[in-house]
């Protein structure tokens, strides 16, 4: 059986997210909890992974940076938004005013908005040492940090005019700070004073490294002049730089922040850059935003993009969801699939006795074409109407009658409930939500006495290490409903037997067995007569 399908892959969505921290996930989780498809892409390299606590956030005080983001990821993909291990590449604009965001490898996410909360880049003064002990024995932030090192010996390295102000919040912390002047950054004289006057050690001069002890831990710094001061925090204002490569080919460019800290991306009010539809949140349009901030940010500025969607959708005829858009044009091109029927539908069902059959996300036929050659009474339902045309025009060319539905199994009422003996739903890509109505409306439909049949792929080796290589999926299976989602909805209830919940491997020939080789196989009896 051969793989029909291309070597790289498009996606469609609402909004498309660029960047996978505070911000992005926060606009993310209010995106999808307006029932827009939203697709964060996410390199992976938060700008504070190197730290190994992360303070100020209220309710996240003390913990890892990792636990919001894992927090973060499962609370958007609670709600459908995929996240994607990818790296963006470009921002392009199509000619019917959508955005095309190009991936490394090849892939691409099409969308009606973007947002780019990709953060800033700490450009650090040339030092021996500093990098290395960056997030550790290095910090900038008194906000972020200072708690934690009230009271010690404290070196500000001092590299721009507006680097004094760390200095006086710093001294209310700590009676041990000394300042250097590294570079000659022309601060205020009078502020040098007054820090003179509360006891601040005030040097101009070069540093030249950070000193270690044995355990790696700071001891210090050395001037270029060999002069050693000793510290057990390294305080620095590092440079600033926003990360808006990936929109420069829009024209959109950071610019120099006014108070010479650093580049930003420019935007209005609510977020918007001067590129209609592209919006920026969190630190690449601010700096100075903290964790919380920049999701608080992100949230605002995806309350605004919601805003304007449903005003365009009211005043403009749009082509109608983005999942149906997506699915309409991915069967609008070849074949993707054998048109065999499923080697697990087969081995199943063979033995069942023909009834009224349902197959939720159809695609491109198989399964229901195959039940109905042996005598099942079947309806094919998908959010594509593409697909449900494709599969009219094999029925006809096979002489079977089947019936048609256009339908999403997260609307409410979108199935007839207790009306068929047997409810498949193989590979059907039905985003979560935090009551599991796919689910629901799935087993709803099954009558008493018939069965529901669910088959996924195994999702572990679906998902992503790494976001960097030409290989990485472009299907967050976490987004997903699962076998797993269906089991535990059932859970003990007396109206329903569990019969199988297991992983099988792939029948033979199935496509895509070269990668997916194993599936994840339900089937559950619903009690009655």
């Amino acid at each position: 059986m051969t793989n029909h399908r291309s070597a790289t892959v498009h996606r469609a969505c609402d909004v498309a997210v660029i960047g996978g921290s505070a911000a992005g996930l926060a606009a993310a989780l209010q995106v999808s909890r307006q029932r827009r498809s939203v697709i964060v892409i996410d390199d992976g390299t938060p700008r504070n992974a190197p730290a190994s606590h992360m303070h100020g956030y209220l309710g996240y005080e003390g913990h890892p940076p990792e636990d919001l983001l894992r927090a973060g990821r499962a609370e958007a993909r609670s709600f459908g938004a995929e996240i994607l291990a990818a790296r963006a590449t470009q921002v392009t604009r199509d000619p019917d005013g959508r955005f095309r965001v190009d991936l490394h490898g090849g892939h691409s996410v099409t969308a009606r908005r973007v947002i780019i909360a990709t953060g800033l880049v700490d450009e650090l003064p040339e030092v021996e040492g500093l990098a290395q002990q960056w997030g550790r024995g290095v910090i900038h932030c008194p906000f972020c940090h200072g708690w934690e090192v009230r009271d010690q010996r404290l070196v500000l390295l001092v590299t721009h005019p507006m680097g004094l102000h760390q200095a006086m919040l710093f001294r209310h912390l700590t009676d041990h700070l000394t300042v250097v002047l590294h570079g000659a950054p022309g601060v205020d004289a009078g502020e040098l004073d007054a820090l003179r006057a509360r006891g601040v050690h005030i040097i101009e001069g070069t540093v030249a490294r950070v000193t270690e002890d044995a355990n790696s831990a700071v001891i210090g710094v050395e001037l270029s002049g060999g002069e050693h001061i000793n510290a057990s925090t390294i305080v620095v204002g590092p440079r600033f730089n926003a990360r808006a490569e990936v929109v420069a080919s829009l024209g959109l460019t950071a610019t120099e922040h006014p108070m010479g800290v650093g580049t930003f991306l420019q935007t209005n009010e609510v977020g918007e850059t001067t590129v209609p539809g592209v919006y920026a949140a969190g630190n690449v349009k601010d700096p100075s935003q903290q964790v919380l901030h920049a999701a608080a940010d992100g949230s605002k500025v995806a309350a605004a993009i919601c805003g304007s969607l449903a005003q365009e959708d009211l005043h403009e005829p749009q082509l109608g969801p983005s999942n149906e858009v997506e699915w309409d044009r991915r069967y609008s091109t070849e074949r993707m699939w054998s048109g065999n029927p499923n080697g697990s539908l087969v081995a199943e069902v063979a033995e069942m006795p023909p009834g009224r059959a349902l197959d939720v996300g159809a695609g491109e036929g198989a399964d229901a074409l195959w039940l109905a050659e042996r005598g099942w009474n079947v309806t094919a339902s998908d959010v594509s109407s593409v697909a449900l045309d494709r599969i009219a025009t094999e029925a006809g060319s096979r002489g079977l009658v089947l019936d048609y539905q256009r339908a999403d199994a997260n609307s409410l009422n979108a199935i007839e409930p207790a009306a068929f003996d047997l409810v498949i739903a193989f590979y059907a890509s039905i985003p979560l939500t935090p009551d599991r109505r796919g689910v629901h409306t799935i087993l709803n439909a099954v009558a008493p006495g018939g069965t529901v049949l669910v088959v996924n792929h195994d999702p572990h080796p679906m998902r992503a290490g790494t976001g960097h290589h030409d290989h990485a999926p472009m299907y967050d299976v976490d987004a997903y409903l699962s076998c797993d989602d269906f089991a535990e909805v059932i859970g003990d209830s007396p109206d329903w037997v569990i019969e199988l919940n297991d992983k099988r491997a792939r029948p033979l020939g199935s496509a895509s067995a070269q990668r997916h080789v194993d599936d994840i196989i339900f089937r559950a009896r619903r009690i009655g007569s």
